[in-house]
């Protein structure tokens, strides 16, 4: 099979799938390394294919119904509480995106749509004994949220506030 057959079969498999797909796996269905399913999927989205990395592999981006940018901020210990608050709610946390001095915005797709989402990004961030994004701008960032209902919305909103997450000031 050919790099251009390899990354047409990705492209179908992806476009069709429900849920994300690693690279790993894609590598052992196509018996090459997870580093070239990278190089594969990031010549597809170079071609233009709305293909998104999220912490369970790859997927088609998502059109959101509604969508609205967050400004929050709190303590490293506080993000597992404020993204449980936006998920119970209803919200997608698409994404998370500080202003750094240096390279200006760094923006991570997280694709955040349950507690199962919630409590593997926790699980990894143990794990791997990783930094937030948050940490480089001093606990603010900015999350784009997708949601159905503009009371979703409100309730999010609400959650957040309530918890003193929400930066309004």
């Amino acid at each position: 099979m050919t790099s251009t057959e390899r990354r047409s079969q990705i492209q179908s498999i992806l476009s069709t799938s429900q849920v994300p797909i690693s690279a790993s796996a894609l590598g052992r269905r196509f018996n090459v390394s997870r580093q070239t399913i990278v190089g594969d999927v990031s010549l597809l989205r170079a071609g233009g294919e709305p293909i998104v990395a999220t912490m369970r592999g790859y997927e088609y981006q998502q059109k959101a119904v509604h969508e609205a940018v967050l400004v929050c901020r709190h303590f490293p210990s506080d993000s597992a509480d404020e993204m449980r608050r936006i998920v119970e709610a209803g919200g997608v946390i698409e994404d998370v995106v500080v202003d750094h001095p240096l390279y200006g915005q760094i923006r991570a797709n997280l694709q955040v749509r349950d507690i199962g989402d919630v409590n593997l990004f926790v699980a990894k961030v143990k794990r791997q004994n990783a930094h937030l994004l948050s940490e480089l701008t001093d606990g603010v960032h900015t999350h784009t949220i997708a949601y159905d209902t503009p009371e979703q919305l409100a309730a999010i909103q609400t959650s957040l506030r309530k918890a003193g997450y929400l930066y309004e000031d």
